[in-house]
């Protein structure tokens, strides 16, 4: 299977961002604007800059798995507005699990734009071989942050400094569960 570089929900286009769409994300996103034919509201600054960069130097240090360390836009389709982003934090662990993290512009909060997104990144990142439960982390009292991800299945499963969030998908765990030397009783 190759890379999935976007997909479409009802209402958003998720756009993978290649390694120098990234770079342009940081140093020219007008130019980045006509490329995609997409609109951003602003270059980013301060502390997502800082991530942003260093997501820049992870891909080119390990380039082959680019997709699990850059940035999905979610662009608005009626006006290909960039609402926001998303991404996986790392590659999958051994356990088969990822995790997730996303953002909205404060001004598109409210109108199911990331619950729609996370139920297509989710639905999408199943398709992968690689990955069996996806997990998310959220501040203590991010209400919002937290019912986007109760709306998709997500379960919390730790509270510490902030809260643990997982969707498993049942699917490809039972399939892993072949039953063998089962006998069953019938009673009459």
């Amino acid at each position: 299977m190759g890379i999935l570089l976007e997909f479409e929900t009802e209402r958003l286009i998720i756009k993978l961002l290649t390694l120098s769409q990234m770079k342009l994300w940081v140093n020219n996103i007008s130019k980045l604007e006509k490329e995609l034919s997409c609109k951003c509201d602003g270059p980013i600054e301060g502390f997502f800059l800082n991530i942003v960069n260093n997501q820049i130097k992870v891909i080119e240090n390990d380039p082959e798995n680019y997709m699990y360390h850059s940035f999905w836009f979610i662009i608005r389709k009626t006006d290909k507005r960039v609402l926001g982003s998303i991404d996986f934090k790392n590659v999958p662990n051994e356990l088969k699990e990822v995790e997730i993290g996303y953002g909205l512009e404060q001004k598109y909060e409210h109108n199911g734009y990331m619950t729609e997104t996370i139920k297509g990144f989710c639905k999408m990142a199943f398709m992968n071989e690689k990955i069996e439960t996806i997990i998310a982390e959220t501040e203590n009292g991010n209400i919002g942050s937290e019912k986007v991800l109760e709306k998709n299945g997500f379960k919390k499963y730790k509270k510490e400094e902030a809260n643990w969030w997982k969707l498993e998908n049942i699917k490809k765990i039972q399939a892993k569960v072949q039953p063998q030397n089962i006998v069953y009783s019938y009673v009459r």
